[in-house]
């Protein structure tokens, strides 16, 4: 049979709703036997990871799940959005001029990115226009360790970090009598997102091309089948050995 699982409860919950059997658990490690799985399929999962180490074990955990022959299908965003000429279905649903897309400001008045996000170590992380500025300053190394930003991407534009956050409106629906609120993420600066609040800013690490199948091939006990570029997406399948 099949089985989901999500560190979200709002979406498992909704997942139930829709009789579909799921569970909230954490990537890193799902309760699940080794090697029952005949397949596994991981989808804009493992991207939100933010170092390295913990993109490879979210691997290694859905290899772990998979009997010898089983596959697995995992998709993370790419930092190609334009790829062979092509642009993906994200930059291309970008809004009309008119509609002005909704920036965010990352200048000193911001959260260090320690109170923000499980890893401060990014190589990408910007700085403000102040810190910069101060390049020449004794002691500047450790002023850029201490005031350290990740960028905030503008939502339906190409990626300039591969580390980056990506602002989301909440977007809740009407409860009716009997019905629970689907609560929903949907990118700040698209239509659904007018007119809603507030807005969140989630983390991301954008794939460069070969990045996400070398991790795979890393691992002597997967072989990798099929790495390809979807939409905007890494792709690879691998197989258990």
């Amino acid at each position: 049979s099949d089985v989901g699982c999500d560190r979200s409860k709002n979406l498992a919950d909704i997942c139930g709703e829709k009789n579909f059997q799921a569970f909230v658990c954490d990537a890193l490690s799902v309760p699940i036997r080794s090697g029952s799985c005949d397949a596994c399929i991981s989808i804009a999962v493992i991207h939100h990871f933010s170092t390295a180490e913990r993109r490879l074990a979210a691997i290694c955990e859905l290899a772990r799940l998979l009997r010898p022959g089983g596959t697995a299908l995992i998709y993370v965003w790419a930092m190609e959005q334009e790829y062979k000429n092509q642009k993906s279905k994200y930059l291309k649903e970008k809004n009309n001029s008119k509609d002005k897309e909704e920036e965010i400001n990352i200048g000193r008045g911001q959260r260090p990115l320690s109170d923000q996000m499980p890893d401060s170590s990014s190589q990408d992380s910007a700085c403000s226009d102040g810190l910069l500025n101060d390049l020449n300053d004794e002691g500047c190394a450790a002023k850029l360790v201490a005031d350290s930003r990740l960028p905030v991407h503008t939502n339906r534009t190409s990626f300039h970090s591969q580390d980056l956050l990506v602002p989301w409106h909440l977007k809740g629906g009407t409860k009716k009598k009997g019905e629970s609120i689907d609560t929903v993420l949907c990118p700040a600066g698209s239509k659904e997102s007018q007119e809603l609040s507030p807005v969140f800013h989630r983390y991301y690490h954008v794939f460069c091309e070969g990045e996400l199948e070398a991790a795979c091939r890393s691992l002597d006990c997967v072989r990798v089948q099929k790495s390809y570029h979807d939409q905007g997406n890494w792709c690879v399948v691998l197989e258990k050995l």
